[in-house]
């Protein structure tokens, strides 16, 4: 792996945060930024141990794992990778494992979005957007399987209501978040009993940079039902009931979207 930072004396059975996920160690991919930084306070607060993925945005991993190892120390880790690089992605199970000794929950948030209009996708575009959102999910989970298999832990993905209504000028997007979709039930399929694996599918969150003016931003809220924004907060308490309450739910998709999707 290109980098990761460990904590001294971290135990999995540590008990300075009783909080509902005290020991339960969690990997998120795309875990320092935006959603994936939300998920990782959120899940943080709950007292799960942390291991956060990034790439490119190493400022702002060392803030995060500062900042909440100021809150609870040495609870989270670093690892630095390429998810587009397949060799390297056991390698991202691994050092989880060798972080804490053990993994309760793979969240496969990283992901790249962009327009590829018809006519002017590239075949690395294609590679990216089907790398980063179906095919490094894939991956990822089949080398943390045997490991969840062991604390009959989950897998959470984050999909997008656009899996299910594609979104113009983004259809290599929208293809693959469709398919993550599906390989969230294929996967729960596989994985069962030990292993729960879901999804959630985010609407209008957070606008993505550059990519939509305010005009079709405000045109996006009109359409929901609740008429607002979501926050990267709703997203992360959707995730935490998957992983915390959802017992007796595996192979489903939520969506988040203040009922967007089911307006026509």
């Amino acid at each position: 792996m290109d980098d990761i930072t460990e904590p001294a004396g971290h135990s999995a059975n540590d008990t300075t945060n009783p909080g509902a996920l005290n020991g339960r160690v969690v990997l998120i991919t795309g875990g320092v930024q935006r959603i994936g930084a939300q998920l990782a306070r959120t899940l943080h607060a709950e007292g799960a141990q942390l291991v956060l993925h990034y790439h490119r945005s190493r400022d702002a991993a060392h803030q995060l794992q500062d900042e909440l190892n100021a809150t609870r120390a040495d609870s989270v880790v670093l690892v630095r990778a390429n998810l587009l690089d397949q060799a390297a992605l056991p390698a991202v199970v691994a050092d989880a494992l060798t972080a804490w000794g053990r993994l309760d929950v793979l969240i496969n948030n990283a992901s790249s979005f962009y327009s590829t209009p018809i006519g002017s996708v590239t075949e690395s575009e294609w590679n990216d957007l089907m790398g980063t959102n179906l095919k490094a999910p894939f991956f990822l989970t089949q080398a943390a399987a045997p490991h969840l298999k062991e604390v009959r832990g989950c897998v959470v993905n984050i999909a997008d209501i656009h899996a299910e209504r594609p979104l113009k000028r983004f259809p290599v997007y929208s293809a693959a978040k469709a398919g993550l979709a599906q390989l969230t039930r294929a996967l729960a399929c596989e994985l069962g009993p030990e292993v729960r694996v879901n999804a959630v599918a985010p609407g209008a969150i957070l606008w993505p940079e550059g990519e939509m003016d305010e005009v079709t931003q405000q045109r996006i809220v009109s359409r929901t039902f609740l008429k607002r924004q979501g926050k990267p907060e709703d997203i992360a308490r959707a995730v935490l009931f998957l992983i915390r309450d959802a017992q007796y739910t595996t192979g489903q998709v939520i969506t988040v979207d203040g009922g967007r999707s089911l307006n026509s």
